[in-house]
């Protein structure tokens, strides 16, 4: 018995090892030589243009390190100069609300001062060219290395040798599976499609503000969006006037959240009107605007993001802010959202997704809230106390291989 139990920890330890070897490439810079992208066999898989010769093909990982190393910014012959801000977008694989984010963002007032960085953790032919396709700003491609499209049969994608969800682990020891000794505080095993957006959250953010060249010496905030977000037209607008109150009226305020959830609710008379609360996961989610010293704060707390046994990075960052994080996160919060959320598929649903429905009923709310766009000043509405605020773990992120792959994202400097 002792013996059978040695076996198995050997074999969660190697996948560990071999997880950490290869993250020690695939942080660093990895170039991929001419004559290794034209012996890549065709074999009927899709390639993509990443532009400069950069191609990609879904056998080859080391072609997606190749693109995050190049970090080739389209449009910057046209738009000349540093960014005035930063916007991150988290990509999976919904390019109808990719093209009504990128929509909105077209119509954005200043839109040709911005940078955006696509994160991708699934590659198509769609959606390669519906990113390539902007015009009206500088644009850059970052790609999750450790994706379950780049990993489908193998850590960090589902190994078939994996242990099943529901599976016991009195079960689980017996049947000899790879992960037996580890399931979460639920007694679940990992699933790794829902592993895989931590994963990218924490992977992203290091590398933007680590690892993309366009933001060395940039010292403004990155407001992080997902492919489901919608933009108002005054958003750089209204982004500008936080950043003169969070100067004047808010300095310990560590965040801001240019979103919320509400919608455009009451949008009107809402639009100049701002908060101070503590950061919470299920209000301040959506435009989160994070500056360098808060990412390092963060990452000074990158064991206990990467060990707390949650599936949501955002559940997680609420658990670090007044924990790991001594002094909870301060938030400055738009209470006139100027992000919206368009997405009715995610995670969980997968059919009958209508994002023409959420288009028609955003452009319907703008017209009813044109008047509260661009406020010349704003107001102090509400200055909440700033506390920890408890929550009951998710479970999902009880395997000690994610805990590796995450922590080795910082780790590998």
């Amino acid at each position: 018995m002792r013996l059978r139990l040695l076996r198995r920890n050997v074999l969660v330890l190697l996948g560990v090892v071999l997880v950490v070897a290869t993250l020690f490439v695939s942080t660093r810079v990895l170039i991929v030589s001419d004559d290794d992208q034209r012996g890549a066999s065709d074999s009927g898989q899709i390639d993509v243009d990443f532009g400069a010769g950069v191609k990609f093909h879904p056998g080859l990982s080391q072609t997606v390190y190749n693109g995050n190393y190049k970090q080739l910014v389209h449009n910057a012959d046209r738009f000349p100069g540093d960014p005035q801000l930063v916007l991150v977008v988290q990509v999976h694989n919904r390019p109808e609300y990719l093209r009504l984010l990128i929509k909105s963002l077209e119509k954005a007032a200043e839109v040709h001062s911005f940078l955006l960085i696509f994160s991708h953790d699934y590659i198509s032919e769609e959606i390669n060219a519906i990113v390539q396709g902007i015009t009206f700003c500088k644009v850059l491609q970052i790609y999750f290395p450790f994706s379950t499209q780049l990993y489908p049969s193998e850590f960090p994608g589902q190994d078939p040798r994996d242990c099943p969800r529901d599976i016991s682990k009195d079960d689980a020891l017996k049947t000899k599976c790879l992960n037996a000794e580890h399931p979460d505080s639920y007694g679940h095993y990992r699933e790794a499609f829902i592993t895989q957006t931590k994963h990218h959250w924490w992977w992203k953010l290091h590398f933007v503000w680590e690892r993309v060249y366009a933001m060395q010496g940039y010292s403004g905030f990155a407001i992080f969006l997902e492919e489901d977000n919608y933009i108002l037209p005054d958003f750089f607008h209204f982004y500008k006037s936080m950043i003169e109150f969070r100067k004047n009226s808010c300095t310990d305020c560590d965040m801001m959240a240019v979103g919320n959830h509400n919608g455009l609710t009451d949008f009107t008379r809402l639009s100049n009107k701002v908060l101070t609360t503590s950061w919470m996961s299920t209000k301040h989610n959506i435009g989160m605007a994070i500056s360098r010293e808060v990412y390092y704060k963060l990452m000074g707390c990158s064991n206990e993001f990467c060990t707390y046994d949650d599936y949501n990075w955002d559940w997680t960052l609420q658990h670090l802010s007044g924990t790991c994080i001594s002094k909870p996160l301060k938030v400055l919060v738009a209470q006139g959202s100027r992000v919206l959320h368009t997405g009715d598929c995610g995670l969980h649903r997968k059919e009958n997704c209508r994002p023409e429905m959420a288009l028609q009923k955003v452009e319907e709310g703008l017209r009813s809230a044109k008047d509260g766009l661009f406020p010349p000043s704003l107001v102090l509405n509400g200055a909440e106390a700033v506390e920890h605020k408890a929550h009951m773990k998710n479970g999902g992120w009880g395997d000690v291989r994610d805990h590796s792959l995450c922590n080795n994202y910082v780790t590998r400097l």
